[in-house]
């Protein structure tokens, strides 16, 4: 046998107890450590469950979209700081068919008396389907919640969701647009700032529009009581502030109510105002005269024309509603509207520079403005020639938006200067875009006496507000039906701009297809009924845009005055 080890031999008890000790400890330690991963593991497995079950379990909607989860949406203001729309949480009442405990019929005829808006077969084949989710109701009353609840049933939810609301119901409709089931936006500014609206960093911040809630009411309520009078089938308008590009108001009728957007008809949710495209008519006549102006082809508005009764060229004969029959000036030209002589100068610009003009306008491309709903230009294309160069100087041939005619009346009055059109209120977190001069200062000048003239004695004469001192230029153009203008149905329109003297404002008013009636003598044209629209708005909307009428100015009608021949009333 080997001898013990002198150091094992020598060892003091109290030693070994402390070793035993050290190991005690290290085992407690490993299991007190494993313990707790074991804790921590299935708090993580109750943790992700619930959150799985969030995402994807039987309460989620159609798209598999929880809509609690949907993040509330930024506020929508308009200039003054006005809601246009907001997040708010409502009530969603949903059934789970697959985890009802009661009688289904029972539950069915409970259902169909809560809410009527489904009968009782409705609700039973709901609840015999293997759906696992139907949504009921949004927005659902608490006293509808509470007579739902005390039905004690868990196959039907009741849950809190965010939900978007419009407190200025069909105000500004298709400018505000709206958003889909999923909190997501489907038309007008909700769909052209889904992104920042949606985002988490930025919902705080509010999108601030240009347009101003007090005058947009005005606009629409005047629009809408000539359309009813009329029997239009639409209507748009537009109020634009000429400097800036700012739209103050802009409407399409007939409206919708974005809280209830799924109920509106296809026509009601459409933009006439960006979207539709129109032959605007005479309201282009301004547009050549400024062309032929800074081309040098008008040198003064005092130029002489020859105006006959009719004018032939080649296979085409153009037609007068109030003809001259005589040698006409320009001023006389505008005046009294003349197809005429406005397609005489249209060809002595020509084609080329008259497309020039219209691009840099901005007309022949979708208008630029921040919405989704921009409609395309309609042209003469290849067929550029001649014939379309005189159809077209006077509005006829070609199709744009309202908006188009409103950004191209605040560059010709603004000095000449191209501002595309903004929905965003411009100040320092918002400036004017990129900007382009059309037009010299001196055309610019001049063309304020010329549509001045237009409403102080010309076709334009119901569009006048008492010391506004308007300017503008009717039109009325003939739809095509079948394949084929008619005069039986028309778009009129009005495009005006005031204090003429010092341009602040446009004001663009249009209506399709109105009807004559005994109060217009049977005419169903611009001047008669869309350019009243123009009066009596700018009369609203002036005081509020800090505006005062005067009576004792106005532009400078000397230099148009001289050249214009008394005429007999038409």
């Amino acid at each position: 046998m080997n001898a013990p080890t002198p150091a094992l031999v020598g060892r003091p008890e109290r030693l070994r107890l402390v070793g035993q000790r050290r190991q005690i400890l290290a085992v407690v330690h490993q299991r007190l450590m494993f313990g707790m991963m074991v804790y921590a593991g299935i708090i993580a497995v109750i943790v992700l469950r619930l959150l799985w079950l969030a995402a994807f379990g039987d309460h989620v909607g159609r798209k598999g979209v929880l809509t609690t989860l949907v993040p509330p949406r930024g506020d929508i203001v308009d200039r003054d700081g006005q809601p246009l729309a907001s997040s708010i949480d409502v009530w969603s009442i949903a059934l789970q068919p697959l985890k009802v405990i009661g009688d289904k019929l029972q539950l069915a005829r409970a259902l169909a008396r809560l809410m009527p808006e489904k009968d009782e077969a409705t609700y039973f084949a709901m609840l015999r389907s293997n759906k696992p989710f139907f949504y009921l109701q949004r927005r659902a009353s608490p006293q509808l919640v509470e007579a739902v609840n005390a039905l004690g049933e868990p196959g039907v939810a009741l849950e809190r969701t965010p939900d978007r609301l419009y407190p200025q119901t069909s105000l500004a409709a298709h400018v505000i647009g709206y958003t889909d089931i999923d909190g997501h936006g489907v038309a007008g500014v909700e769909r052209a700032f889904d992104k920042q609206l949606s985002d988490p960093t930025t919902r705080g911040q509010a999108i601030t529009l240009s347009i101003s809630s007090k005058v947009q009411q005005a606009l629409e309520h005047e629009l809408n009581a000539a359309m009813t009078e009329f029997s239009a089938i639409g209507a748009a308008g537009v109020v634009m502030d000429v400097h800036t590009g700012e739209i103050i108001a802009m409407t399409s009728l007939p409206s919708l109510n974005p809280n209830i957007a799924g109920q509106g008809s296809p026509e009601a949710r459409f933009n006439r105002a960006t979207l539709g495209v129109y032959e605007l008519g005479s309201t282009f006549k301004p547009f050549t005269v400024g062309m032929a102006m800074d081309s040098g082809v008008v040198k003064s508005v005092g130029q002489i024309y020859n105006c006959p009764k009719e004018f032939h060229y080649g296979k085409v004969t153009v037609h007068d509603t109030h003809p001259f029959g005589r040698a006409c000036s320009v001023a006389e030209i505008m005046k009294e509207s003349s197809n005429i002589g406005t397609a005489q100068i249209a060809l002595q610009v020509g084609a080329a520079r008259q497309r020039q003009f219209l691009t840099k306008m901005g007309f022949l491309a979708p208008v630029q403005v921040e919405l989704k709903e921009r409609g395309r230009t309609l042209t003469p294309g290849n067929n550029w020639g001649d014939i379309a160069t005189m159809t077209v100087g006077f509005g006829h041939g070609i199709a744009v938006t309202p908006l188009h005619l409103a950004t191209g009346y605040a560059t010709l009055f603004n000095g000449g200067v191209y501002h595309p059109a903004t929905i965003l209120k411009v100040d320092r977190s918002h400036s004017v875009g990129p900007a382009h001069r059309v037009f010299s200062e001196d055309t610019s000048y001049k063309s304020r006496a010329l549509l001045r003239l237009v409403v102080a004695q010309g076709t334009g004469k119901k569009a006048d507000a008492p010391g506004y001192r308007v300017g503008g230029k009717t039109g009325t153009a003939e739809k095509l039906q079948g394949g084929h203008y008619t005069s039986a149905a028309v778009v009129t329109t009005f495009a005006g701009v005031f204090p003429m003297d010092e341009p602040r404002y446009v004001v663009v008013a249009m209506l399709d297809d109105p009807k004559p009636t005994k109060d217009t003598y049977g005419f169903h044209t611009a001047g008669w009924n869309v350019a009243p629209v123009v009066s009596r708005t700018i009369s609203r909307i002036a005081p509020m845009l800090g505006i005062r009428p005067d009576m004792n100015r106005d532009a400078n009608m000397s230099e148009v005055l001289p050249f214009v021949h008394e005429t007999k009333e038409h």
